[in-house]
């Protein structure tokens, strides 16, 4: 047969052009070369990745552990040494030794910083799991691994590293994209899922649960060193690193979409200014993002970080809501759906009159601190809940957050305020304050959804990153139309989304007649 490119070698054996290109540079499966540079593979190497994709499902093996085997074969006198102290080692101490060469080969290979890659096991259990619930972004991935819209692309992401976004991350590998992922929030890192992308996947990520502020932003810098043509944010972290320390690659991005609500905030006053670098797309402002991701996924992940944290009962609590906008709504809803009294705060008018509509009390949030048993915030904004409200506060009163940054709860005035703090529980520290009350602050007031739990459930973020994937085929499709501003994600993507859930759900609609699709666009007709 004739030599054939990269991209009908993927197509035909089933790997992505990315994990071509990852094997090739790994010493398991080596094209030939065209004059001009391009990959030729022939028979031999079709043959040889048949086999191997044989060989990891048989033996459920990673490729980091392929490449190993193949480099002690390479290298006779590496082998005799392995078999030296493997003979003289003690079991135990054999296998740790031997996952750490492992480790460090493939820290030689492929660039990451994850808590520990023996976690990778159950990682690619749970990401197998959330995949199966994701069928419109498994739909999404089958499609990109036959047109490869993203070959040739790099991709830096700043997002919460859970099985929901792992199954992004392939989803973006399929499509041909080199991509690097690091944590948008350094306590809603799943470890396991880190150490599977890495190990499982071959995506480098750099994560690791709990990290300080230092490793963050190192991190955020690992990404940003990917030299991206396209980013995918979740706060704006990698663009605000780009706008500010490393301006000189602004060029080079081709654009960038935007997950939260706090970003797009942040983008758009960068368009205001004049200053932004690139083209965005807001996929928070997505109506199968914001009107289920917002309202279902962090009403109910919100309620289950509360829970997970503290344990307590929330029927019959006064729950207050600092917020009613996507996020405060499905708060709140979930809140009453579980028997707590709900009350609402708010600033917009029309907001806290639709509260008031929907059946909840609204307060003052200086009322609602005197009386609340559970309080979480859910604006955006800084120092919502300052330290006026918490003077005001109940002995035991519990404080989390829903917004995406740790700044809508004043800690460091609550920790002025405290002459004694103490681990309470995992992710629950307590401050006793001069008269002998005790506040209870959850995951530093950072995301208590993904900080304390695991984010929202798969089914919903299906849409999120669906929404995530295709806005950056859209990208690279139009990107020569894009200019240095934020928006929206096209109705049809939108539209196709929705379709596409409600065909996996089962679920049928009716369409208009060609009589009533007429009526609804004239304006002749009446009674």
């Amino acid at each position: 047969m004739d030599p054939i490119h990269v991209g009908h070698a993927a197509a035909r054996t089933g790997w992505s052009a990315r994990m071509l290109r990852y094997l090739e540079q790994a010493g398991l499966v080596v094209p030939s070369r065209t004059p001009a540079g391009y990959r030729l593979y022939g028979l031999r190497e079709l043959n040889q990745l048949r086999s191997l994709a044989e060989l990891r499902r048989r033996f459920g093996l990673g490729i980091g552990d392929v490449a190993f085997a193949a480099r002690l074969r390479r290298e006779p006198e590496l082998r005799t040494a392995i078999d030296g102290w493997l003979a003289d080692a003690e079991d135990e101490l054999a296998w740790v030794e031997w996952e750490q060469r492992k480790q460090d080969f493939m820290a030689a290979t492929q660039r990451y910083d994850v808590k520990d890659l023996a976690l990778a096991e159950e990682g690619k259990r749970r990401i197998e799991w959330a995949d199966r619930q994701m069928p419109v972004l498994a739909a999404i991935r089958e499609r990109f691994e036959r047109e490869q819209p993203l070959a040739g692309h790099r991709i830096s992401a700043c997002l919460h590293v859970t099985t929901e976004t792992a199954n992004l991350m392939r989803t973006l590998q399929a499509g041909g994209a080199d991509v690097v992922l690091c944590a948008s929030n350094p306590l809603s890192t799943q470890d396991d899922v880190a150490a599977a992308l890495v190990a499982e996947y071959d995506v480098s990520v750099f994560a690791i649960k709990g990290e300080d502020n230092d490793t963050y932003y190192a991190h955020i810098e690992a990404a940003v060193d990917h030299k991206p043509h396209f980013t995918m944010d979740d706060g704006a972290d990698v663009i605000g690193v780009l706008h500010s320390a490393r301006r000189e690659q602004l060029g080079e991005i081709i654009a960038g979409t935007e997950e939260t609500t706090t970003g797009v905030i942040r983008l758009k006053a960068l368009e205001a200014e004049g200053k932004l670098g690139f083209p965005i797309i807001a996929v928070n402002e997505a109506q199968t993002k914001h009107m289920f991701d917002n309202r279902y996924g962090t009403g109910q992940s919100t309620l289950d970080g509360i829970i997970r944290a503290t344990n307590v009962l929330i029927a019959g609590k006064r729950f207050v809501v600092a917020g009613y906008g996507w996020v405060g709504r499905g708060v709140a809803s979930r809140a009453r759906g579980m028997g707590a009294h709900v009350i609402i705060t708010e600033v917009d008018p029309l907001k806290a009159l639709e509260a008031s509509m929907d059946g909840f009390e609204v307060l003052s949030l200086e009322r609602a601190a005197a009386v609340g048993d559970i309080f979480c915030t859910a604006t955006g904004d800084k120092h919502v809940i300052a330290r006026g409200h918490m003077e005001l506060m109940k002995d035991g009163a519990i404080l989390a957050n829903t917004g995406h940054f740790n700044v809508e709860i004043e800690i460091p005035a609550l920790r002025d305020m405290a002459v004694d703090t103490k681990k309470a529980r995992e992710f629950v520290e307590e401050f006793t304050l001069a008269d002998g009350r005790r506040l209870y602050l959850i995951a530093d007031g950072r995301l208590v959804n993904l900080s304390a739990a695991e984010g929202h459930p798969a089914l919903v973020m299906d849409m999120s990153f669906a929404n995530q994937a295709l806005a950056l085929e859209y990208a690279t499709q139009h990107a020569s139309e894009l200019d240095r501003k934020v928006y929206p994600v096209p109705t049809e993507i939108d539209n196709e989304i929705a379709r596409l859930k409600l065909e996996t759900m089962g679920v049928e609609i009716d369409q208009l007649t060609e009589e009533q699709a007429h009526y609804l666009a004239s304006w002749d007709e009446g009674t």
